[in-house]
């Protein structure tokens, strides 16, 4: 099957000023929310002790968040989506293919600190019900900035269904290693008695050989 397709894909514009002002407020409050959840749990605060942490008003929360719950799964979604994009293009090989960019990216965002800030909060969720219905859409919106940097690198070289096939794999991938069901050692994470324990770094080889080779 081709993936393929003539024409150049449309880049989106630069971000503003004004956007960086207004992605900075919402991380703060995010950032707040997350601390609060893990000192006092989700039943422990208010939205009011997000705003007086962050240092905004409830007004200025309302903007950008409809309860705590959202604040605290959009504190994962800004971790994940600030990289260098021209750092990891530039990297790159001139004959490196959208699995290349995306293993690239990945190695990039998916820090120690980043997935044990991730598990942390999967862990939060199979505590508190509340937080559940944001686990998937935390990986939705990690999934659709890989595949908007992936549309970028490619150029319209590649039709977006290739690119969202990619891109849902991988972080689909990522579920079971987060909830335990996959016996994985986080980055820095020292082996202890586990039998059988993978290292992320074999984990991630691992699947992107089965991508690499068409399973």
């Amino acid at each position: 099957m081709n993936f393929r397709k003539e024409g150049a894909c449309n880049l989106n514009p630069k971000p503003t000023l004004r956007d960086k002002k207004k992605e900075a407020t919402a991380h703060a409050l995010a950032e707040a929310a997350f601390k609060l959840a893990l000192e006092q749990g989700m039943d422990g605060f208010i939205v009011e002790d997000v705003v007086q942490q962050a240092g905004f008003s409830r007004r200025t929360f309302a903007n950008y968040f409809s309860c705590k719950e959202e604040a605290v799964a959009a504190y994962f979604i800004g971790s994940a989506s600030n990289e260098d994009e021209t750092l990891l293009f530039a990297d790159l090989p001139p004959d490196a293919t959208p699995l290349d960019a995306l293993y690239s990216l990945l190695k990039m965002q998916f820090t120690s600190e980043f997935l044990y800030k991730l598990r942390q909060f999967v862990s939060l969720a199979n505590q508190y019900p509340s937080l559940e219905p944001y686990i998937l859409s935390v990986f939705r919106r990690l999934q659709m900035a890989a595949q908007e940097v992936l549309e970028k690198f490619s150029h319209g070289r590649y039709s977006e269904g290739y690119t969202h096939l990619l891109a849902g794999a991988v972080y689909g991938a990522f579920v079971p290693i987060l909830d335990g069901r996959l016996n994985v050692l986080l980055p820095g994470e020292a082996p202890d008695d586990r039998s059988g324990a993978m290292s992320f770094d074999q984990y991630l080889n691992s699947m992107f050989g089965y991508l690499h080779n068409g399973f």
